[in-house]
């Protein structure tokens, strides 16, 4: 009886462990049919029917949910739900959408999913309960320490080493005023320490900001350490390692000046000619022969004269900013000159379409005439005495971290 007791509780063992075996194989089997969860903007994605499209030139909201079975009505209530969170005019061309759509014969369409930016994007619930709601993808910041060499320029150094030509864009931004970019020689060299943001880890979003940088140009180390001198406006600055600003500022003025006597406008009356026009300029009325300077350092373009602008100068100061003077009695500069702020360029007179004597002072934003006031210009205030030390003990860990990248080499 025990054997026979011992022989039936073996077989009762080896059934289950066939049981357990089946049913493992079919769990297996269940797994390879049912498709892997996809998730994309918080949604499960294998919950609904996805279209993924993108906004194109004269497309408009009501024209998309009009597409997907959303009726006008629908779409106006949506509208007026959501304005204040999302304003459906104002959906660009370019941009990304995707559409959810519930797994019925109707196929009716639950979420609107517009695509800001990379890592911004706005949902807006098209069902029962409607609204808008403002997202962003998980973001995560890597730091990274780069070396280059210029061979025949910032961008070709850039892609040889398979970097983001963002990084060009932070370089020149950072030396604008120091560097003139379009004289850079085959081997300057240049280093930084930087952070990198990716969406999930995976997806190159952008530089998020840079802490430090070196430019070697002919042989001269240019140091760039990003820095928070003024709490009170909350925007950090770029200084050199002496704790001076490495961006330079425009003067107020080209001149010591009384009045102004005429600003930029769009609409003014002109003494001389007698009828309404732009008045692309501000004019600073002053004496016969007051010298006149240059507001920032720069090249000379222009030093000449025209029958409306009388003698005239204008000069370049870096890919974004150029500014001119008009009237002058007499030019001190000339075409092709290197001018630093404060240098005199010319003397105030009354020549060309003047009816006394001033300077009229026109300013150019990327080519787009623009008013100087109005321009939120860079400063140049340095670190102050009694903040040095403290500056400096802020950029020592960083100067040593970029002397120790080794420079790279033509």
């Amino acid at each position: 009886m025990k054997k026979l007791g011992l022989l039936l509780m073996m077989a009762l063992a080896l059934i289950a462990c066939n049981d357990e075996e089946k049913d493992q194989a079919v769990n297996e089997v269940k797994k390879k049919e049912l498709p892997p969860l996809e998730k994309e903007y918080g949604f499960v994605l294998n919950d609904f029917k996805v279209l993924r499209d993108t906004i194109k030139s004269g497309d408009s909201f009501g024209y998309i949910m009009d597409k997907n079975g959303v009726d006008h009505g629908k779409v106006y209530e949506i509208s007026q739900k959501v304005k204040d969170t999302f304003n459906p005019a104002r959906i660009v061309a370019g941009k990304k959408y995707m559409i959810l759509k519930a797994k019925d014969s109707a196929q009716t369409p639950k979420y609107f999913i517009y695509e800001n930016n990379k890592i911004d994007y706005t949902v807006v619930a098209l069902g029962d309960s409607i609204y808008a709601e403002k997202r962003k993808r998980p973001v995560t910041v890597k730091r990274r320490e780069i070396s280059g060499v210029v061979t025949s320029s910032l961008s070709e150094a850039m892609q040889d080493q398979g970097l983001s030509n963002l990084l060009v864009y932070e370089l020149s931004n950072i030396y604008q005023w120091s560097i003139d970019f379009f004289k850079l020689q085959k081997g300057d060299q240049f280093k930084m320490v930087y952070h990198e943001k990716y969406i999930e880890d995976t997806i190159f979003a952008g530089i998020e900001k840079v802490d430090a940088a070196v430019f070697k140009h002919s042989d001269k180390p240019f140091y760039a350490f990003n820095y928070l001198s003024d709490s009170i406006s909350g925007k950090p600055s770029f200084y050199d390692d002496e704790a001076k600003a490495l961006q330079s500022f425009f003067l107020k003025a080209p001149l010591n000046y009384s009045r102004i006597s005429s600003r930029f406008t769009r609409r003014r009356f002109h003494p001389v000619q007698k009828r309404w026009k732009a008045h692309l300029g501000t004019d600073y009325a002053a004496p016969h022969g007051t010298p006149i300077v240059s507001t920032a350092n720069g090249t000379v373009i222009a030093s000449s004269y025209t029958s409306g602008n009388g003698n005239y100068v204008k000069v370049k100061h870096n890919g974004k900013y150029t500014t001119q003077y008009l009237h002058m009695t007499k030019r001190a500069v000339r075409t092709g000159q290197v001018v630093k702020q404060g240098d005199v360029i010319g003397y105030v007179g009354s020549t060309g379409l003047a009816t006394g004597p001033h300077v009229c002072y026109r300013f150019w934003v990327n080519g787009r005439q623009v008013d100087p006031y109005r321009q939120n210009l860079p400063s140049a205030k340095h670190i102050e005495e009694d903040l040095k030390d403290e500056y400096f003990a802020y950029i020592k860990p960083l100067k040593k971290e970029l002397d120790q990248i080794p420079y790279k080499n033509i």
